[in-house]
């Protein structure tokens, strides 16, 4: 997710940003028996709100995020959104809140930037919502223009009650249990508060007094709301499948090439794939001119979006002049590892009428993926004669890279 910085007020036309997510976690930790409020309550180490800005910050919307908490609770709910968001910390608003859940919302919705046309407001009690959920909700609102919320199907046997006796069984193949967020059109949902004049349970209720449309999607089981030891004990149950399950959707991937050209020069030894090639005429440069580890760092830069070679690695940098390529990708190597990359493989693609790759290009292979900590390939061939690789002037490499990076570690 990308962020509003709330000193913009989102009017610049150039900041498109629509969404605002509302973050419910100013009420009371009094009924899970404990005497900080609810959303700062711990769940295996961290605080219900810091799972739940979790699923927040990990929808693919741009959005402006508020918090409501309560007075004495504001400095760490900033805190909080400072550790989880990271980067972002400075794009979230931290407002006050009220005695009632109303009250609450109606303060995060004031602190909304005038150009937000759809707001979410989500219970931080449900902290373990997945953020899917709350691109689904954006998506439905946006559709159709209507109220949205996710629910599931009442699967319990439902009774209703008198005196102590069970009076009569409800048909539940019209019934739903509610969740968060809840979303709307931004002007009805403040229009709808504006105009209030009693408490309701949820926003859908008070949007749907109002007069105005709510529809219902399919809701996940995962965004049950914490309100008794029993669901902190749930909630702590969860806590390895959840971060399992949330590891293998932030996986980030990113691919890169890098293409490389040398001229042949016979005055110079030839360092090609890291391996040393006796008898054959070597490469102009700066360094030692493989081109093969010299395309396969560009690819890796351009990838991890860290440049590329010649912006890490000037030529005016003496170290580096007669460098063999084992030097060039030893660095760039530590360098897209900094930047939280894992390499998965590297591709390489040599197009030359000489050395004969294939007479050494296990030995090229093993000798690179030592290097570079995972799988290289290499594959050569030829231009039939055509341009300067035809024309025997010089050889050209074309290395692609995929890398994969857990977004969980820009997160937490």
């Amino acid at each position: 997710m990308r962020f509003l910085h709330p000193d913009t007020g989102g009017t610049g036309a150039h900041s498109g940003i629509v969404v605002g997510i509302v973050v419910v976690a100013a009420g009371s930790g009094s009924r899970l028996g404990h005497p900080d409020p609810k959303a700062f309550v711990p769940v295996a180490g961290r605080s219900i709100l810091a799972h739940a800005l979790e699923g927040v910050f990990g929808s693919t919307e741009r959005a402006q995020v508020v918090i409501v908490a309560p007075a004495d609770w504001v400095a760490e709910a900033r805190d909080l959104a400072t550790a989880v968001a990271g980067a972002a910390h400075e794009s979230v608003t931290v407002v006050v809140g009220s005695a009632s859940r109303q009250g609450s919302v109606a303060a995060g919705l004031a602190a909304l930037a005038p150009g937000i046309e759809i707001v979410l407001v989500h219970d931080a009690a449900r902290s373990f919502t997945p953020s899917a959920q709350f691109d689904a909700v954006i998506k439905a609102v946006r559709q159709t223009g209507a109220g949205v919320i996710p629910a599931l199907p009442v699967s319990d046997t439902i009774k209703r009650v008198g005196d102590g006796r069970a009076t009569a069984t409800i048909d539940r193949s019209d019934l739903v249990a509610v969740q968060t967020p809840q979303g709307f059109p931004r002007a009805q949902l403040a229009s709808a508060y504006a105009e209030a004049s009693a408490d309701h349970t949820d926003d859908a209720a008070l949007f749907a007094a109002a007069g105005h449309d709510v529809r219902v999607i399919e809701g996940d089981s995962q965004a049950f709301k914490i309100t008794t030891p029993w669901d902190l004990r749930r909630a702590e149950s969860l806590i390895p499948t959840v971060e399992r399950v949330e590891r293998v959707e932030r996986v980030e991937t990113r691919t890169g090439i890098g293409i490389d050209v040398h001229a042949f020069d016979t005055a110079r030894p030839l360092w090609l794939g890291g391996v040393f090639w006796p008898g054959e005429v070597g490469l102009a440069g700066h360094s030692d001119g493989d081109a093969v580890s010299h395309a396969i760092c560009d690819a890796l830069l351009s990838a991890a979006g860290l440049g590329d070679l010649g912006s890490n690695f000037g030529t005016a940098e003496p170290r580096f002049a007669d460098a063999r390529g084992e030097v060039f990708l030893s660095a760039t190597v530590e360098l897209v590892t900094a930047a939280g990359f894992m390499i998965n493989n590297v591709s390489v693609q040599v197009v030359a009428n000489h050395p004969k790759i294939g007479t050494r290009r296990s030995e090229i292979e093993m000798r690179l993926s030592d290097f570079v900590g995972a799988p290289v390939s290499v594959a050569a061939t030829t231009s039939d004669r055509l341009g300067f690789t035809g024309r025997g002037e010089g050889l050209s490499v074309i290395a692609t890279c995929l890398l994969e990076r857990n977004r969980e570690r820009r997160t937490r």
